[in-house]
């Protein structure tokens, strides 16, 4: 058995272009799927957020037309609404990542509004990656990369090969033109060699102890590779 730590936005907005609002939050799916694949494996799951706030599911993430029908939404809330650690988050600045076999970032737009600025998120990547401890980061989690820094100042995960949500997705969901920046783009930008697949099929990178995903669909599949790391 083994203790991982699961990564959460902490906000329930986004703040678009015109200045208007966006309702958001977690994808529900990218932490009901790893979850579910960490417990059934045997290990304890923390959860941490900036603040230490109580996570809020982008209620998007939870419609029948998101999860495959009605049973599957009603699957996903049943995981949501039994999983105590949802209530009782750490904040990320008490985080100690030396405790933890494995880290995993779920994503949400909510990403992009505070982990992809966060310094205790930074500083809580740069120990899980200087002691090479398994990383998995999934869709728009991906954005709390950014802000990770090395002791020179250089981005932590230059040249790194990774994927994340990609632009022709964020232009399917139709919100793209409506972000104040996207993040296939903000990577490419910041160095690292990005790659995806076909939109809103699977798709799962390693490189080192990076493990990434592209989309909610690579949620699981990210999981069952990160849980070869430990065991």
């Amino acid at each position: 058995m083994a203790d991982i730590l699961m990564v959460l936005t902490g906000t329930d907005r986004l703040t678009t272009t015109d200045g208007t609002v966006h309702p958001t939050g977690y994808w529900a799916e990218e932490f009901t799927a790893p979850y579910r694949a960490f417990a059934d494996a045997g290990h304890r799951v923390t959860v941490a957020t900036p603040g230490g706030v109580v996570p809020t599911p982008d209620q998007a993430s939870l419609r029948p037309d998101m999860n495959g029908g009605a049973e599957g939404a009603a699957a996903v809330k049943g995981v949501l609404d039994a999983a105590p650690e949802l209530r009782r988050p750490l904040a990320l600045a008490d985080v100690d990542p030396s405790r933890y076999a494995a880290v995993f970032y779920a994503g949400g737009h909510g990403p992009m509004q505070d982990l992809a600025q966060d310094a205790d998120s930074a500083r809580l990547l740069r120990g899980v990656m200087d002691a090479g401890t398994p990383l998995g980061v999934v869709c728009h989690g991906v954005a709390a990369l950014l802000p990770a820094r090395t002791q020179d100042g250089g981005w932590l995960f230059t040249g790194y090969r990774l994927t994340a949500f990609s632009t022709v997705e964020e232009k399917q969901t139709g919100l793209a033109d409506r972000l104040p920046w996207l993040l296939q783009e903000r990577l490419e930008e910041a160095g690292a060699d990005y790659s995806a697949a076909e939109p809103w099929t699977p798709h799962v990178v390693v490189d080192r102890n990076l493990y990434t995903g592209q989309n909610p669909a690579s949620s699981a599949p990210l999981a069952e590779a990160l849980l070869k790391t430990i065991g």
